[in-house]
């Protein structure tokens, strides 16, 4: 499954057939095709673009409903940027906000699951980074995490985090935000440490 920024929410790419509820798109893989293999083919030929972060999720088993009656699912969680997510999308298919997505069964719990995963991985992997352009603003990238974790984040522990975890750095950029000051522009460079690696952690403002 597929998730993206949009229009200040996030989206998930669903199915909408004629008849029947929407679900996630789902293919079963050709011979000799390897399951990572199979979840990029599906994204690009549904999305139309590749994914800029992709992930395994785990199996579904049976016990939960699937619109082609496969008996076990093999799930990926992958997102796109806001920009190839306003691209053609294959006929059938949509961005729906998550809130609204109308998945049932097997495909719902793949849905709750995804987002899960995806916010776990927020504290190692450059999930946020990945639906950004290559150089920033802080206050951009703040954003994007709350559009991803569901959260208000506060501000300077954020940024405190983001400087204990060396994930940027700045540029020599700076770009005007409204009527302040103009804001200085960060790319993502992560810095080679040593064994011990500390993740991101963020205090929260409010659900």
């Amino acid at each position: 499954m597929l998730l993206a920024p949009r229009e200040g929410a996030l989206h998930v790419l669903v199915d909408k057939p004629l008849r029947g509820s929407a679900h996630l798109p789902w293919v079963s893989p050709r011979g000799g095709e390897t399951l990572p293999t199979s979840a990029r083919l599906l994204a690009r030929r549904t999305a139309g673009a590749e994914p800029g972060w992709m992930e395994q999720l785990q199996a579904f088993g049976d016990q939960l409903k699937h619109p082609g009656s496969a008996s076990v699912s093999v799930a990926y969680v992958g997102v796109i940027s806001a920009p190839a997510a306003d691209g053609r999308t294959a006929r059938g298919a949509a961005w729906v906000p998550v809130a609204h997505a109308g998945l049932a069964g097997r495909h719902a719990a793949i849905l709750e699951s995804a987002l899960d995963t995806m916010r776990v991985r927020l504290d190692h992997a450059p999930v946020a980074f990945k639906l950004l352009p290559p150089t920033f603003t802080l206050s951009e990238l703040q954003r994007m995490y709350e559009l991803l974790l569901g959260w208000t984040l506060h501000k300077a522990s954020f940024r405190r985090s983001l400087q204990a975890a060396y994930l940027v750095e700045p540029t020599d950029e700076w770009r005007s935000e409204g009527r302040g000051r103009p804001a200085q522009l960060y790319r993502f460079a992560p810095r080679k440490r040593r064994q011990s690696r500390r993740g991101v952690r963020f205090d929260v403002l409010g659900h």
